[in-house]
């Protein structure tokens, strides 16, 4: 098989690819318990780091899971997932372990959508990613626990694919980044800059957005989600490429959050008090069939309220591929920085 046909291998799915052939590979690694027994777990002590994966390539991961936690609150939050292609120092993804699955706030909640899945709730969940990352030449999945005190117990599969040809060039690589800010009230009515917006992804170089989680505290009354998308694509100006209508309109809903729901590529996972519109809310936005392209830069931002005269708690996680080398992911902060809000 040609390289280039073994690189778009890489990236076939769905149901109508299934009967195409596929010259690759098929291989996992696991926690299984290497003694023969039934202790397919691994514990990582407090500060300590795992490695989930480190693969030569060329190869593709199709499929991560991973289910466990620690006996400590907001464990979900505390552990810190990376994942670094072909040899990289600067990870492509870094982010809290629950909110890369949808886990925002630090709450385990279920849903099943197309790249990501929750099954069940609380301790008991199994965390799913279908996002394909393709890599050249190695790939390298770890997660650190940066608990206080509590080991983190974890059970995992990452699944992959080896392939005999090099990848094609123009194969983009997975990235996430996290985000988490207490958006200050700035509005005055009007927004013709977007300067102040909340900011769901920075990056340069060449590639697609593929979509994000968002996870909002609102600590006051009145509709929180008035806040227009705004999608600023290779260093352009006001106005972007990508300007929508509304935070409820940019999560494919309409008139707020009317109930929860879950769709393939876009849903309302947990929401707060439809009464005053306060309290914890979910929500997660797929571009699967509508990725944003950029060919040198994109900034995705969002207003938080109308022109952002509302001041809450915002956390997100955002998804796209792109060429390497990347600039750096946001820093995350220390543990107690990072924490859902009281």
């Amino acid at each position: 098989m040609s390289s280039e046909r073994a690189g778009r291998v890489a990236l076939l799915g769905g149901l109508s690819c299934l009967p195409v052939k596929r010259n690759a590979k098929t291989k996992r690694e696991s926690s299984w318990d290497r003694t023969g027994g039934n202790e397919d777990w691994v514990g990582v002590g407090p500060g300590q780091t795992l490695s989930l994966a480190e693969i030569d390539g060329p190869g593709c991961v199709r499929h991560i899971w991973i289910t466990g936690g620690a006996n400590e609150p907001y464990f979900l939050r505390k552990a810190l997932l990376r994942m670094y292609w072909d040899g990289e120092t600067s990870p492509s993804v870094e982010v809290p372990v629950g909110d890369f699955f949808g886990a925002m706030h630090g709450l385990a909640n279920h849903f099943v959508s197309l790249p990501i899945s929750m099954v069940g709730r609380g301790l008991r969940m199994g965390l799913n990613c279908y996002f394909p990352m393709p890599f050249a030449k190695r790939a390298k999945i770890e997660l650190l626990n940066e608990c206080e005190k509590a080991p983190f117990g974890i059970y995992y599969h990452v699944d992959y694919e080896l392939y005999e040809e090099s990848l094609p060039p123009d194969l983009l690589r997975f990235h996430a980044t996290w985000r988490k800010e207490i958006c200050q009230q700035r509005g005055n009515g009007t927004n013709l800059t977007g300067a102040a917006n909340y900011k769901i992804l920075s990056a340069k170089g060449s590639g697609h957005y593929v979509g994000c989680v968002l996870g909002v505290k609102a600590v006051r009354s009145e509709w929180w989600g008035e806040g227009d998308d705004m999608i600023f694509v290779d260093g352009e100006k006001w106005p972007p490429s990508v300007h929508g209508t509304g935070t409820e309109d940019y999560f494919l809903s309409a008139y707020g959050f009317p109930t929860r729901y879950e769709g393939p590529y876009h849903g309302v996972v947990l929401m707060g008090d439809t009464y005053d519109w306060t309290g914890r809310w979910i929500a997660y936005r797929f571009h699967i069939e509508d990725p944003v392209v950029f060919r040198k830069s994109i900034q995705v931002t969002i207003e938080h309220g109308h022109a952002n005269d509302r001041q809450d708690d915002w956390t997100s996680v955002a998804y796209w591929y792109q060429d390497e080398p990347h600039m750096s992911l946001d820093t995350i902060p220390c543990v107690a920085e990072r924490l859902p809000s009281p």
